[in-house]
Order: C-alpha cells, then sequence, then structure tokens
C-alpha cells in the first residue's frame, strides 16, 4: 500500500481501498471525453482490464485496478505515470483536489454491516442490493461489491453480544490519507465528535450529535511501514 501510494502521490494520484484514483478537472463534457480517450489510449491494450472512468461535464474521474485480482499492481502504478502524462500533454491536470476549493477531494463510501452470524446476514445483503462477490473474495464473511463498481462496497463487522441500544449500520468513508484530518476537522466543528481513535490513522470512529457513527478511513496504519 505505501509502495503504491509513494508512486503516484506527486503525480496527482490517491490509493483508496485497493484502487488508484484521480481527477481531472473540465470545463465541458466534450473537453472530458478528449480526456477520457487520451487516458485509454495512454493505456493501451491493459485498459480494459485496469481502467474505469466516470465521465461528467465538470470532471473525469480515472480509477486504476487490475480488475481480475482486486487490487493495485505494479501495471496500475505505471498506468497513472503514463496516463498523467499522456493528459498533461492535451492540457489536462491530474489532481486529487485535497485541500482545494472544490466541492470535496476523492472519496469512497463503504457500508459496514456488524453481525452476529455473517454467513447467515451476508446473503440477504448479496441479494437484496445484487452485488457480487470481490475476484478471489467469495468466502462467507466477505465483503461484497457492485458489479458495476457505482454503488458503495458493504463489508460485515463480526459482533461478539447483541448491541440493541447501538446503530448497528454505519459508514466507512475512505478519504486521501492527506485530507483525513481536514475531514474530521470539518465533522466535529459540524456537531460531531470523535469516539474512537486508538487505530488512527488507518480509522477514526466520529459520531453525530446522535450518536450515529462514521469511520474516516485511510490506507495508512494497516501493513508495517
Amino acid at each position: 500500500m505505501r509502495e503504491a501510494s509513494d508512486a503516484v502521490e506527486d503525480i496527482g494520484w490517491r490509493y483508496l481501498l485497493g484502487e488508484l484514483r484521480t481527477t481531472v478537472v473540465v470545463e465541458s463534457l466534450a473537453r472530458g471525453t478528449e480526456a477520457a480517450l487520451a487516458a485509454v489510449t495512454a493505456c493501451g491494450p491493459d485498459a480494459d482490464r485496469h481502467l474505469r472512468l466516470d465521465l461528467r461535464a465538470e470532471r473525469v474521474v480515472l480509477v486504476l485496478q487490475n480488475t481480475e485480482s482486486a487490487q493495485v499492481t505494479d501495471v496500475d502504478t505505471a498506468l497513472a505515470a503514463r496516463v498523467t502524462q499522456a493528459l498533461a500533454a492535451s492540457g489536462f491536470t491530474t489532481d486529487p483536489e485535497v485541500g482545494t476549493p472544490s466541492a470535496r477531494s476523492l472519496q469512497l463510501v463503504e457500508i459496514a454491516v456488524d453481525a452476529l452470524d455473517i454467513p447467515a446476514v451476508r446473503p440477504f445483503w448479496k441479494a437484496l442490493f445484487a452485488y457480487i462477490d470481490e475476484p478471489e473474495r467469495d468466502g462467507p464473511t466477505d465483503a461484497l461489491v457492485d458489479p458495476l463498481r457505482q454503488g458503495p462496497a458493504i463489508w460485515f463487522q463480526q459482533m461478539d453480544a447483541p448491541r440493541p441500544q447501538r446503530n448497528r449500520i454505519h459508514f466507512d468513508l475512505c478519504v486521501p490519507h492527506d485530507e483525513a484530518r481536514r475531514r474530521i476537522a470539518a465533522g466535529i466543528e459540524a456537531g460531531g465528535r470523535v469516539t474512537y481513535d486508538a487505530e488512527a490513522p488507518a480509522f477514526w470512529v466520529l459520531a453525530d450529535p446522535e450518536g450515529n457513527e462514521v469511520c474516516i478511513t485511510t490506507w495508512q496504519g494497516r501493513q508495517p511501514d
């Protein structure tokens, strides 16, 4: 994780939950299409197995990940450099929008479901959302993902005892590692509070004024440096 993050940070990409992501701000859908085409062309034959994109009139979000393993590989970090170089040649900039006046930085949302018997509840969520197993992660307690990669992933947190008094569904919001503290400060200023930070910077738990929880997560702190 650290190696992948370090490889792309200076060229405007960020590592988030097993993906490399960046934003390209554009002034029209036509320019966004140009940026998207430049990215696809730069990836060449690897585009279909590594590149995803979200094209809007104001920005293009680019995602690199090996779709067969749902992980970032050396190919993805190399592609990030090639895409950034190709976009720069066409007048575009790859930017995670961290600490900028934009509406928000890059981010990913997950839904976490607390459960006593994960194998018993997982099929319900899989069927209801029409989700699938991640590649090579099809165990009875593994996370579920949207096959179109549009909705948030759903993962399951093991409970050791019933907690009827506590909200048992919470959101996980993955942000760039250099955005987390700014986002936490914004949540506190808006009336929230930090309820757990012993495992930061992997994650912080924040609660709203009524106790509903959100985890702010980053890639950091999840493996030895």
